[in-house]
């Protein structure tokens, strides 16, 4: 049974801490009646996925919750700290991960798992990175991932490596995807057509004297057929590339 913590102990963790673990933050004399921290960051979260993150500013969620903006800070008490929590609350519980069927299924259940909070909150990929992960949502995604490798006999700094290499995949490739895709809509192509006619011009523009190996790429038949179809193929390809690379660490662990 866990001792309760000492009073010098309690003081250690910050009130935007506090807050991000649901913990008592102190008096709730003088807050509006109904209005708590996850009636807050639930109403922000509505907004960004409407708007995106340019809705989800404070005066906005306020004016959302018909209150002032100052009646906010008692709940979020600065923007960085309202995107932390709506952070922590978009990216919800971890996925169940099946040991039993080995560490490479683990991880990449984790991983689609993953992109698929990515797809149904889109902002989730611009938002600025603040520190490591420090919610109890994060950390039950920490917990997941650290999971899926317990057996591979990396040791912590290998496995937060895996951990950081894989999380910014995910990150990236689904902010480029929706950039991709933003650009391909505003010009009024699909992704084919697009790779397309960007294969055909610059086939007319690269030298083989200049760039003797990107104008054969050009030459062939990559992007009139593209290799990995669509934005899931590449990105599963990706996936694949980095647990065969994470294999290859593992092997070398288990013989070293």
């Amino acid at each position: 049974m866990r001792s309760k913590p000492s009073d010098e102990a309690e003081r250690e963790v910050s009130a935007p801490l506090r807050r991000l673990w649901r913990l008592p933050t102190g008096s709730h004399r003088g807050r509006p009646a109904g209005l708590d921290v996850d009636r807050v960051i639930g109403t922000a979260l509505e907004l960004a996925d409407r708007d995106g993150l340019a809705g989800a500013t404070l005066p906005k969620v306020a004016e959302a919750l018909g209150v002032t903006k100052m009646s906010l800070y008692r709940y979020v008490g600065s923007k960085d700290e309202l995107f932390d929590l709506m952070s922590d609350l978009a990216i919800g519980p971890p996925p169940e991960i099946s040991e039993r069927a080995g560490w490479r299924t683990g991880v990449r259940q984790w991983i689609l798992a993953n992109r698929q909070v990515y797809e149904r909150h889109p902002w989730l990929a611009h938002l600025p990175i603040s520190g490591p992960p420090r919610g109890p949502h994060a950390i039950g995604w920490m917990d997941a991932m650290l999971r899926a490798l317990r057996g591979t006999g990396l040791d912590w700094r290998a496995k937060v490596g895996v951990l950081n290499l894989i999380g910014g995949y995910v990150r990236t490739a689904s902010a480029q995807e929706q950039q991709l895709a933003q650009g391909r809509q505003e010009i009024g192509l699909d992704q084919a057509q697009s790779e397309q006619d960007y294969g055909r011009a610059l086939a007319e523009l690269v030298e083989p004297g200049r760039y003797p190996e990107a104008a054969k790429l050009f030459a062939s038949d990559v992007f009139r057929s593209p290799l990995h179809q669509g934005t899931d193929g590449s990105f599963r390809f990706g996936v694949e590339l980095i647990l065969n690379g994470i294999d290859t660490l593992i092997t070398a662990t288990r013989t070293g």
